[in-house]
């Protein structure tokens, strides 16, 4: 990466790609600012916006704040370029319609220090409704119990993290990861959550308060794409044809890990299908992941979901059809 040596380095790098959001990125860079641990630097990469993103960064005055422009090349590309102007000694990706804790970085900060070891911190998170403000009631929250430790085999089954945005990470380990992978259009992040896994072990903020605020949008790509079986495809390959895995795990284990990571997505994909209007689509795909990694609250769910017609809408849980 390369480093500015004009001004000491900040302790801690927050990197936001930005595409066409100057409707949220004044709350993501306001959380920064609003921060209680002011060591940091912000780069934010205009990756090609069209309706005023960057005017809305650049109308933050503070020398801590960067903006890089570009022409449109994706999130990954957007967040490696960041990464290779960043100079701080830890790292996060906060993605530019999400917003912080006022405590985050000092939570996320005293959780990295109290284990040499790991390579990054991580906390809880709320998700806030798409035109949610600061200070508004969450949707729902996701705290815990958060796991300390190794979480390569629990990462290689599923996406343990929402995003980068409530993670903390050590500038070794990002450096030693690389950039992300600028074919993944979806599950990027996941990809390189295990790359990071396999260097060493995370540790979890150990309070119940979220450190990150993630609005749930109609466009994400996550409702875009989770639906689609196709989508998972790319990252999938892209994961288990790492050979450092295969040395970790052996053919046999990365093999099983594989099949546990297939049924988890066909769960996903099933889910998905069911809250996009595609009923009989998602119950096959339901079905499917049970009988490849039953267990009891997955079998209760799925039961659950064959019953959806009889129940009200309040009772769909994780079902719950999308507005509109």
């Amino acid at each position: 990466m390369m480093r500015d040596l004009t001004t000491p380095a900040p302790a801690v790098s927050i990197l936001t790609p930005a595409y066409d959001v100057a409707r949220y990125i004044g709350a993501a860079v306001d959380s920064v600012l609003a921060q209680g641990f002011p060591d940091w630097e912000m780069l934010v990469v205009d990756d090609g916006s069209r309706d005023g993103t960057a005017e809305v960064v650049a109308a933050r005055e503070d020398r801590r704040i960067r903006l890089i422009r570009q022409e449109n090349a994706g999130v990954s590309a957007a967040r490696s370029r960041a990464m290779a102007e960043a100079r701080g000694e830890a790292v996060m990706f906060l993605d530019a319609d999400d917003w912080l804790a006022p405590d985050a970085l000092e939570r996320l900060l005293v959780a990295l220090a109290a284990m040499p070891a790991a390579i990054g911190a991580y906390g809880g998170y709320a998700v806030m409704a798409e035109e949610a403000k600061p200070g508004d009631a969450p949707l729902r929250l996701k705290l815990g119990p958060l796991v300390s430790g190794d979480l390569l085999e629990r990462l290689l089954v599923q996406n343990l993290f929402v995003n980068g945005g409530h993670l903390l990470l050590r500038r070794e380990a990002i450096l030693a990861a690389g950039p992300f992978l600028p074919h993944l259009r979806y599950g990027e992040d996941w990809e390189y959550w295990i790359r990071l896994a396999l260097q060493g072990p995370f540790v979890a903020v150990e309070d119940a308060e979220p450190v990150l605020f993630v609005r749930e949008r109609q466009g994400s790509a996550y409702r875009r794409m989770a639906h689609d079986p196709a989508a998972f495809v790319p990252a999938m390959d892209a994961i288990y044809a790492n050979p450092l895995l295969a040395e970790r795990l052996g053919s046999s284990g990365l093999a099983r890990m594989r099949r546990r990571a297939e049924a988890e997505n066909a769960w996903i994909i099933g889910r998905e299908l069911i809250r996009h209007g595609e009923r009989a689509a998602g119950l096959g795909r339901l079905r499917a992941s049970v009988a490849a990694a039953p267990s009891p609250k997955r079998a209760l769910l799925l039961a659950a979901a064959h019953a959806l017609p009889l129940l009200p809408r309040p009772l769909h849980g994780p079902f719950v059809a999308y507005p509109g």
